[in-house]
C-alpha cells in the first residue's frame, strides 16, 4: 500500500475529527471571546469624591432634533458637605449632548430622584419622585426648564428611569407607590406599580392631566408566600425571606421579604401572540423580580375600562396562561435587577438592556468581600437581548463589563438613535465604594443594533 497517497485522506479525517470533537465541546475550532459591544465610554459625570457621593438614576431621550437628554441623580453621606452653603444646591441633574454623546453640557438642576426624561406634543419633561410624584418640563428642548411641581401630596413613591410607551395619543409610564408600611426592611413587597396615562398634548405638570391605573402590591398579588406550603416547586423565594424583616444567609448579607420594582410597561401588537389584545385596551408590566434569586421577572396587566382605547379608569390584575393558571414570574435574563425595555418597530422586536450573573450560586458565606450583598447581587456586566413576545430571549451581545468587581455598569437606561441604541449606565471604576455605589455615569453607543438579530 502507497502510504503517501493515503496521506491528504488522513489529514482530511483528522480534521473532521477535531471539528467533530470541538462541536461535541460546544466551541467551534475558531472561536473567539465574546467581546463588548460598547466598552469604550464616555464619562458624563464623575463624582467629587468617589467613598462619599455616589451616583445614580441614569435616565437618557434622543429627541427629534438629534439631541440626547441625560438624567441623574447623586447620593450618599457626602452630600451634606457638597451642598453645605450652597442654596441652589439641586440633587438631579440634567445635560445635553449635540455630538451624538461625545461631549456633554450641563443644563438644570432638580430636587427629585428616580428621574427620567421623555418627550411628550413636542415639550421635554423629566420626572421622579422626592417621596411625592414630582415633574417639571422644558419648551426649547432643554435650554430652560419651568420650575418643579408635585403631582401627589403626603405620598410615599418610588421608581428608577425605565421606559416611556406611546398609544392612542397617550403617554403611558409606571410610578410605584408604597401602599402599606408593615415591612422593616427594604419594602418591595409593599409597592404598587401604578400604569400612569396622560394626552401627549396635555400640560403634564398638570395632576388633572394624569389618570392612575388601580393598586396591586406583591403582598396582595402573592397572599401567604412566606407561610402557604403549597406555594413550593419554583425556588422562589431562593434564600428564606419572612416578613416583616428578611433573613440574613450570611454575616452583612440581607435577603427582604419577597417583591417587585422597576417597572416596564410593553403592549402586544403581535395577531399571534398568546396575551395580544385587538382592542388595544391591555398593557402588560414587566418588572424587577425580588427573589433572592436570577432568571425571573415578576408580571401584572393592566385593562383600560373605557368604550375606546386611552380612556376610562385602568385595572390592575394579574395574567393567565392557556391552563387557566396565573402567571406571576416569567423568565427573564437579567431580571434579579433593574432593566430596561424598548419596543423597536422596524425590527418589531423588544430589546432588553440588563445585568448578567454569572455566579449567583456561589454560598453567600463564601463570596469574596468585594460583592455587593446576595449571590445574584452582581452588578459588573451589562448585556442585551432581543425577542418577539417577551419570554424567548435571544442573547445580542455583552454592552460593557467593569474592571473590576465594584466597577458595576448596571442600572442603565437605553434610546434608538438612528440605526444605534445610546445608553446611560450607572457605572464606576477601581476607585469605587462598592458594586452599588458608583462613581460615574458613564455613556456607551452600540452601532448598527439591529445588526445583531439572527
Amino acid at each position: 500500500m502507497n502510504r503517501e497517497s493515503n496521506r491528504p485522506t488522513a489529514v482530511f479525517l483528522g480534521v473532521l475529527s477535531l471539528l467533530a470533537l470541538a462541536i461535541l465541546l460546544g466551541k467551534p475550532a475558531n472561536a473567539q471571546p465574546i467581546r463588548p459591544l460598547a466598552d469604550d465610554a464616555v464619562v458624563v459625570f464623575e463624582s467629587p469624591d468617589a467613598q462619599s457621593v455616589f451616583l445614580y438614576s441614569p435616565g437618557i431621550a434622543r429627541l427629534d432634533t438629534g439631541r440626547l437628554v441625560a438624567t441623574f441623580d447623586l447620593g450618599g453621606p457626602g452630600m451634606k458637605t457638597l451642598s453645605a452653603g450652597k442654596e441652589d444646591f439641586q440633587r438631579g441633574r440634567v445635560y445635553t449632548s449635540d455630538d451624538g454623546g461625545r461631549s456633554w453640557t450641563y443644563r438644570a438642576g432638580f430636587p427629585f430622584l428616580h428621574a427620567r426624561p421623555f418627550v411628550a406634543g413636542g415639550r421635554l419633561y423629566v420626572l421622579g419622585q422626592a417621596g411625592d410624584y414630582m415633574i417639571f418640563r422644558s419648551d426649547d428642548g432643554g435650554e430652560t426648564w419651568s420650575a418643579p411641581v408635585r403631582l401627589t401630596e403626603g405620598e410615599k413613591w418610588h421608581q428608577a428611569p425605565c421606559n416611556v410607551h406611546y398609544a392612542h395619543g397617550c403617554v403611558y409610564l409606571v410610578m410605584e407607590r408604597r401602599v402599606t408600611f408593615d415591612i422593616k426592611s427594604w419594602y418591595v413587597g409593599e409597592m404598587a406599580p401604578v400604569l400612569m396615562r396622560a394626552p401627549v398634548t396635555a400640560d403634564l405638570t398638570r395632576p388633572d392631566s394624569w389618570t392612575f391605573a388601580s393598586e396591586l402590591s406583591f403582598r396582595d398579588a402573592l397572599p401567604g408566600a412566606e407561610t402557604d406550603p403549597a406555594i413550593d416547586f419554583f425556588g422562589v423565594p431562593f434564600f428564606p425571606a419572612p416578613y416583616p424583616h428578611g433573613t440574613t444567609p450570611a454575616p452583612g448579607r440581607n435577603c427582604a421579604p419577597l417583591g417587585w420594582l422597576e417597572t416596564n410597561v410593553v403592549q402586544f401588537t403581535d395577531p399571534n401572540h398568546l396575551w395580544y389584545d385587538p382592542s388595544g385596551r391591555t398593557f402588560h408590566l414587566w418588572m424587577r423580580a425580588h427573589t433572592g434569586g436570577t432568571g425571573y421577572a415578576c408580571m401584572a396587566k393592566v385593562v383600560e375600562q373605557g368604550d375606546q382605547p386611552g380612556t376610562g379608569p385602568m385595572l390592575t390584575q394579574l395574567e393567565k396562561v392557556p391552563s387557566g393558571k396565573t402567571v406571576l414570574y416569567v423568565p427573564c435574563p437579567g431580571g434579579q435587577m433593574k432593566f430596561h425595555v424598548l419596543y423597536d418597530d422596524p425590527t418589531k422586536l423588544y430589546w432588553l438592556l440588563s445585568t448578567q450573573a454569572t455566579d449567583s450560586m456561589t454560598r453567600a458565606d463564601r463570596l469574596p468581600a468585594d460583592r455587593y450583598n446576595l449571590p445574584n447581587n452582581e452588578r459588573r456586566r451589562l448585556q442585551l437581548h432581543f425577542s418577539k413576545n417577551m419570554v424567548d430571549w435571544c442573547f445580542a451581545g455583552l454592552v460593557a463589563v467593569g474592571p473590576v468587581e465594584r466597577a458595576s455598569r448596571h442600572y442603565a437606561s437605553m434610546a434608538v438613535d438612528g440605526n444605534d441604541l445610546v445608553i446611560l449606565s450607572r457605572s464606576g471604576d477601581e476607585r469605587a465604594k462598592s458594586a452599588h455605589d458608583g462613581n460615574l455615569i458613564t455613556f456607551h453607543r452600540v452601532k448598527n443594533f439591529r445588526k445583531l438579530v439572527y
